[in-house]
């Protein structure tokens, strides 16, 4: 299923009511005229739609235009007081975020949703937290939005210092004409990406998107994630490993893409907290690289630095929120705690204020799109698409979407291929399993004729195959 995306009014809004949406992040990431993050492609979806767009806090509720959704844009919101002033009261019926955390009091009583995939952030009660299990509101994400561009960010931080050419240096002595190639470029050897070992950790969406790419480097790719998902993982030609620490073993770079897991009620701990520790690390190759683009309370803050210390760890790339309060200055987040690593090896590090996935403008537009989507569904419909945890009874569960190529393969998907393209898949197998089947009934020793005469139209078949499979997202695990 998909999330609504007809940018018609939806089906019509309680004529009686008026509806109030907190969002609380920005939904434009590219400057305008006057040098400010521009939110009017998103404006212009909410008002197609026949909501209505305010740049400002809600303030009295009961002289809305009723029988229409309002969305309330303050993106400036980041401290937990700032949050709870505005949304403790329950004035706002949904919240759409994207990285800032809304604290347990803040109220929703409809639902939340996340710009992306975890939920960790999302923190109420209203549902909650960060699972979605328990409350009376709904909790939804926008999983894929940002998949590739969060890979494609791993990458970066990864060839950061791998292959570890100094570039800086070399270009500053070239540009100065102080380098000579024949006697001096000898003194620079490095090692090549490809045939290194990537450890990854989990195979969701971001997890599969870094190890196709890193895949395409030439990479050993070994992964670890739910038994459930190991079929799927060796058939796209991955290494599954069942246990973490052995998943680590031997590994030149670490990336970890797990989100939080459930959060105790008890102590306030989620699961995954601390999850990549001393155990984890002493695995690892001696150098590797440590990749945390997920979220920052993942990673023993201590056993990293010990790691950092004994060179078992030369790299690591951290990306979690940091938050300011504008009174005070008083800093807090999940970032906090690495803080104390820049001291001693601030060179070694690289922090992130969980930039990696959300500074990419069209990704931020689709998924703050497909947010107002959502948000319109639960009020006009009851019906939930993405949702994360468990749905009240009055609502009615769609499963879930993600965007073209992202995740699985899914019936729908294969229901709606065209007969056309139904015939071209089974006439590019036919064509193929011919050819293959000459070749299994030759001998060995005869089997040069066969490739002679055919070996061409055989690897042109398998090509166009491929890539027909691929325009048509039909690679992945598949899911009914």
């Amino acid at each position: 299923m998909i999330a609504n995306t007809d940018t018609r009014a939806v089906e019509p809004v309680d004529p009686q009511r008026a509806y109030a949406v907190l969002v609380c992040d920005l939904i434009g990431l590219r400057f305008d005229a006057d040098g400010k993050p521009d939110p009017s492609e998103v404006r212009a979806h909410i008002e197609a739609k026949g909501g209505r767009f305010h740049a400002a806090v809600l303030g009295d509720k009961a002289g809305l235009e009723r029988g229409r959704v309002h969305f309330f844009y303050q993106p400036d919101l980041s401290t937990r007081e700032e949050l709870i002033e505005v949304a403790g009261d329950g004035r706002y019926d949904a919240v759409i975020a994207a990285a800032t955390f809304l604290p347990a009091e803040t109220v929703f009583p409809l639902a939340g949703v996340r710009i992306g995939a975890g939920t960790g952030n999302m923190g109420s009660h209203s549902w909650g937290g960060g699972s979605g299990e328990g409350g009376t509101a709904v909790l939804m994400n926008t999983p894929g939005i940002n998949s590739r561009a969060t890979a494609q960010m791993v990458m970066k931080a990864i060839l950061k210092v791998l292959p570890d050419l100094p570039v800086d240096l070399l270009h500053n002595r070239v540009a100065h004409g102080a380098f000579d190639t024949g006697r001096e470029l000898r003194d620079f050897p490095t090692e090549k990406l490809e045939g290194k070992t990537i450890a990854i950790v989990g195979y969701g969406n971001i997890g599969r998107e870094v190890a196709k790419l890193a895949r395409a480097f030439g990479m050993r790719v070994v992964i670890h994630a739910r038994p459930r998902h190991r079929d799927w993982i060796e058939a796209e030609g991955f290494v599954y490993v069942a246990d973490l620490v052995d998943a680590a073993d031997g590994a030149d770079v670490l990336s970890v893409h797990v989100g939080l897991g459930k959060q105790d009620a008890q102590t306030g701990r989620y699961a995954n907290a601390g999850l990549i520790g001393a155990d984890v690390l002493s695995r690892m190759n001696r150098g590797a690289v440590l990749i945390n683009y997920d979220r920052g309370e993942l990673v023993d803050v201590a056993a990293l630095g010990e790691a950092l210390s004994s060179g078992k760890v030369r790299h690591a790339a951290i990306d979690a929120d940091l938050f300011k309060d504008a009174a005070t200055g008083r800093l807090s987040g999940p970032m906090l705690p690495y803080l104390g690593l820049v001291e001693k090896h601030g060179a070694r590090l690289e922090l992130l204020p969980h930039a990696a996935a959300d500074t990419d403008h069209p990704s931020r537009v689709a998924g703050a799109k497909q947010a107002v989507d959502q948000i319109f569904d639960v009020i006009s419909r009851k019906s939930v698409t993405n949702a994360k945890g468990s749905v009240p009874p009055a609502y009615l569960s769609l499963g879930a979407t993600t965007p073209p190529g992202i995740g699985p393969v899914t019936s729908g998907q294969l229901v709606k291929l065209t007969a056309s393209q139904c015939s071209e898949l089974a006439d590019l197998c036919d064509r193929q399993g011919r050819l293959w089947k000459a070749l299994s009934d030759t001998s060995p020793a005869e089997r040069g004729a066969v490739v002679a005469e055919q070996g061409e139209d055989l690897v042109r078949l398998i090509d166009r195959f491929c890539l027909l499979a691929e325009n048509l997202n039909l690679r992945g695990p598949f899911q009914r």
